[in-house]
């Protein structure tokens, strides 16, 4: 089809074939081939030179619009090779991410404003990534959990849990808590779902290494809402540092607890096969400025 478009753009056989560089024979038995598909002829005398049927013209409009159409998509598929546009779907657990996202994301796009950015909270970020319905998440684990299979995890930082007490409470007077200190006392959970997520996972398994089981009084799942049955005396909680730095602490007393000092692992998860990609490398580095300004 392009060599008809370079036939009929020029008038001649012979000139379609100095400027692709074939002889005049074999430019005419590609007509020949695409004439016998076309089922019509695509070309008639003019004088010395050949010019169009209505026929000609048509496949070689088609011709000229596939052209275009091939050189958009190589550039297309050229932006997406560096990252210059393109989608990128992100996931984040509400342990951590919620702080380094967003701050990630307004620096990376002010590098690539031609990407669509679809950034989500999840309750299984790590499933999304494998099933291929997001491109990368932020997880949050236990030090010691495996990865999830099929992914590549990138270390961010280690988020460790401080105790939230009421600004009142007797034992605001300490500078550092033992975990079983919070023993007797109720406490304000953000399991307000019968399958804890990574950070409540990780408080529970704490304080069995205390050697008790918190005594549930109020149970919730918005953090704000948590913070503030804890400054009205509902109870004391356990949250990471890093969501503390975001919600501030009116009306609580935060406290470094220890044996045991639980802690999360905050990590950016991606498929093994898109480990290396210019999109995936300049958002991780964006996330680790994040990290650098919290700390």
């Amino acid at each position: 089809m392009q060599i008809l478009r370079a036939v009929v753009t020029s008038g001649s056989v012979t000139t379609a074939a100095t400027n692709l560089g074939y002889t005049p024979s074999a430019i005419s038995q590609q007509l020949a081939v695409l004439e016998r598909e076309a089922g019509v002829p695509l070309l008639e005398k003019a004088g010395r030179g050949v010019r169009a049927t209505e026929a000609g013209v048509l496949v070689a409009e088609q011709a000229g619009s596939i052209a275009k159409i091939l050189a958009d998509t190589t550039a297309e598929l050229a932006a997406l090779r560096t990252g210059a546009s393109g989608r990128l779907r992100i996931r984040w657990c509400a342990s951590g991410g919620d702080a380094l996202i967003p701050r990630a994301l307004t620096a990376y796009r002010a590098r690539r404003p031609s990407m669509r950015i679809e950034p989500c909270l999840s309750a299984a970020p790590a499933r999304e990534v494998q099933d291929g319905e997001a491109d990368l998440a932020v997880l949050a684990a236990a030090p010691n959990d495996p990865a999830p299979t099929g992914l590549h995890l990138f270390p961010l930082l280690d988020d460790p849990f401080r105790a939230v007490l009421p600004a009142d409470h007797a034992l605001a007077e300490h500078e550092l808590l033992d975990l079983a200190q919070l023993a007797e006392e109720p406490w304000v959970s953000m399991q307000a779902h019968a399958v804890p997520d990574a950070c409540e996972q990780a408080v529970f398994d704490a304080c069995s290494a205390a050697g008790f089981e918190p005594n549930v009084a109020v149970r919730t799942d918005d953090f704000l809402t948590a913070q503030g049955f804890v400054a009205s005396g509902f109870g004391v909680r356990l949250a990471s540092r890093l969501a503390l730095r975001i919600a501030g602490g009116d009306g609580v007393a935060v406290r470094p607890v220890q044996r045991p000092e639980p802690s999360l692992c905050l990590s950016l998860a991606v498929r093994d096969s898109r480990a290396s990609e210019p999109v995936i490398t300049e958002l991780l580095d964006d996330l680790h400025t994040a990290v650098e300004e919290f700390a």
